[in-house]
C-alpha cells in the first residue's frame, strides 16, 4: 500500500511540475534527467498579456539552481521553442545553463527566435530538429524610445553582449553571426536571417541535427562517464 501511495504522490508531483513550471523529472535505469521547457516569449520585468505564451524568468532561475544542487538529478534537457522576449532575462538563463557542472543538452523544436539562440548554445551540447528554424536579428526595443545617441550606444552594448556569448559558446565566427544578424532583404519588415537546422549546423551555431532520442542519448552517455569516474577502482 505504501509503494502505491508513493507512486500516486509522484504522479501528482509530476503533473504539478508540468502544469505550473513546464518541467518534469524522470528517473530511468540510466540516470535521472530533469526536462525544462523554454517556450514562447521570455518574460522579464514586464508582465506580458494573458493571451501570450510565456516563460517566466523567476520560474526558471531557481529551477536551474535546484537542478545544479540536487544530489539525485544527473542531467538537464532543455526543450526550446522561443519567440523572443526580454533579452536580459533570457541572457541570465543562458548564463546559468552555461555555468552548470552537470551534463546539459538543448533541443530546438519549431523555432529558436532571437534570445533563443544564446539559450540553445548555452548547453554543453546543442541539437536542432530538421524541421526547426532559427531567427537571428539585431536587438530591438518596444515602446517609448528616447531619440538620443546614448540610446543607440546602449542597444549596441546589449547586442555586443549577445554576440560575445553566442560566439564563445558555439563554433560560429563573429563575422558570420553579425552578417546573418544584419542582413537586409530576407525579412519583410526587419533585418536578420532565418536559417533551418541544416544551415545552423553548417555554420557552427548548433552542434548537431537531432531529435529527442539523440539529446537523451548524449545525456545518458555523459552521465555514464561521470558514474564511471566516481566508481571506486576494483
Amino acid at each position: 500500500m505504501e509503494d502505491k501511495n508513493e507512486n500516486i504522490s509522484e504522479e501528482i508531483y509530476q503533473k504539478e511540475q508540468i502544469t505550473d513550471m513546464g518541467s518534469s523529472t524522470s528517473a530511468g535505469k540510466r540516470g535521472i534527467i530533469h526536462c525544462l521547457t523554454i517556450v514562447g516569449q521570455i518574460e522579464g520585468h514586464q508582465i506580458l498579456p494573458d493571451d501570450t505564451k510565456t516563460t517566466k524568468y523567476e520560474h526558471v532561475y531557481p529551477q536551474l539552481a535546484a537542478v545544479e544542487e540536487s544530489e539525485e538529478i544527473e542531467g538537464l534537457l532543455i526543450l526550446l521553442n522561443t519567440a523572443g522576449g526580454d533579452i536580459e532575462a533570457g541572457l541570465g538563463m543562458a548564463e546559468l545553463i552555461a555555468g552548470m557542472t552537470k551534463p546539459t543538452a538543448s533541443l530546438i523544436l519549431g523555432g529558436g527566435h532571437s534570445i533563443g539562440v544564446p539559450l540553445a548554445v548555452a548547453a554543453k551540447r546543442s541539437f536542432i530538429a530538421r524541421s526547426a528554424a532559427m531567427t537571428i536579428h539585431p536587438v530591438r526595443l518596444n515602446g517609448l524610445v528616447i531619440g538620443a545617441p546614448q540610446t543607440f550606444e546602449y542597444l549596441e552594448k546589449i547586442q555586443e553582449r549577445i554576440v560575445r556569448f553566442v560566439t564563445e559558446h558555439s563554433s560560429v565566427s563573429r563575422e558570420r553571426f553579425l552578417e546573418l544578424m544584419l542582413k537586409t532583404g530576407e525579412l519583410a519588415t526587419d533585418m536578420g536571417t532565418v536559417i533551418d537546422g541544416r544551415q545552423a549546423v553548417e555554420i557552427g551555431l548548433i552542434d548537431s541535427i537531432g531529435s529527442l532520442r539523440d539529446a537523451l542519448a548524449y545525456l545518458h552517455e555523459e552521465i555514464a562517464k561521470k558514474q564511471d569516474a566516481k566508481a571506486p577502482p576494483e
